[in-house]
Parts: structure tokens; sequence; C-alpha cells
């Protein structure tokens, strides 16, 4: 079955590879080689520890697969389900729990120690409309030739910076000088949000 859009065949061969890894990841049927299992039933109840034989008699008869869940465990644990619904549920699981991750983006502004305030003005405001987007904002002050020799201007326009932002972020990374170039993380402030 094709799909029209690529976006479409790339997230069919995604969802395709998740489920097979989680499929490589448990042992059913005849690849548990243990002596003895904790064995649960399809309606959820404890049997007990049984045999193999038996755990693979029981599965047999109800016409599900004994998979087994919990293989550290002693003796290891093993369900009866059906192996496909079972894979079918995780890797929705899985699925729904990536979408209510939350991707944090990070915007930076550049400036230099010689810049105006007319222009820093500007990088300001675009800061303040990325923190109340729920963004964080990277604040880099690069130094060329001898303005290495003068950290303490672009602190003092960092400090400014981060007090102009005061009612949208916080500080998360305090300025610091790597190499040459100073800079300062700002996360949004979830407290003080309008």
């Amino acid at each position: 079955m094709e799909c029209l859009t690529d976006q479409g065949v790339n997230y069919r061969l995604e969802s395709r590879k998740d489920s097979t890894d989680i499929a490589e990841s448990y042992r059913i049927n005849n690849q548990i080689r243990v002596k003895e299992v904790r064995l649960i039933t399809a309606d959820n109840q404890n049997i007990g520890v049984v045999s193999i034989e038996e755990a693979r008699r029981l599965a047999q008869e109800s016409e599900l697969d004994l998979v087994e869940v919990a293989p550290n465990a002693n003796p290891p644990v093993c369900r009866i389900l059906d192996f496909g619904k079972f894979l079918y549920e995780r890797t929705k699981k899985e699925r729904e729990a990536r979408k209510a991750q939350t991707k944090i983006e990070i915007k930076e502004i550049r400036l230099r120690p010689k810049t105006t305030g007319h222009h820093r003005s500007f990088k300001v405001r675009d800061a303040r409309k990325w923190l109340e987007e729920g963004k964080k904002v990277k604040v880099r002050i690069r130094f060329r030739g001898r303005e290495i020799h003068y950290p303490e201007i672009a602190l003092e326009d960092l400090k400014e910076i981060a007090e102009e932002l005061s009612d949208v972020s916080m500080i998360e990374h305090a300025p610091s000088i790597e190499g040459r170039t100073m800079l300062m993380v700002l996360a949004p402030d979830k407290g003080k949000k309008k």
C-alpha cells in the first residue's frame, strides 16, 4: 500500500521498525528456555509457578501466545495473551508518550560589545517574543580584537538584557566566557507569565 506523501511512507516504515524492535525484546512460546515460570492468564489471573510445558499447553489451549514479560524475575513471569495485540498496544503507548513530550527550542541573539542601544532593543524585543512563546533564548556577545580584554562591558550588557526581560524570564545559565564569546541562557519563567 503506497502513500501519496513521502512523510506517510517514512512514518509507516518508522512504526514498523518500532514494533519489530519491541517484538525482539520479548521471548515468546518456544523461545522461552527456562524450566519453570510464574504464569498469568489472559484474564489477569495469577496461576503461580508452573513448568514451561504446562504453560505452553495452557497457551495453546486458549489459542494465544505465551510471552515472557519479566525475564529478570525469579522465576520469570510469563503471560498468556495475543502477542500481535500486545505489540500494537505497546507501540501505541510509546507513540502517545512521545507526543506528550515537550520539545524546547533554543533561539539565539548575537551581539557585540559595541552594539548600540537602539539595535539591542530590536534583539531584546525578539527575545521577549520567543520567551513568551515558551522558547529558551541564548544571548551571545562576541568579542573581536582587543574587546576580549574588557569583559566587564559585555557582562554589563548581559545584566541589562536580563533585567529588561526579568518579567518573562529567569536566568538558566549565568553569564560565562567561552573562547571569544560571553553567553547567558534565559528560560521562560512560567510563574511570571501573564
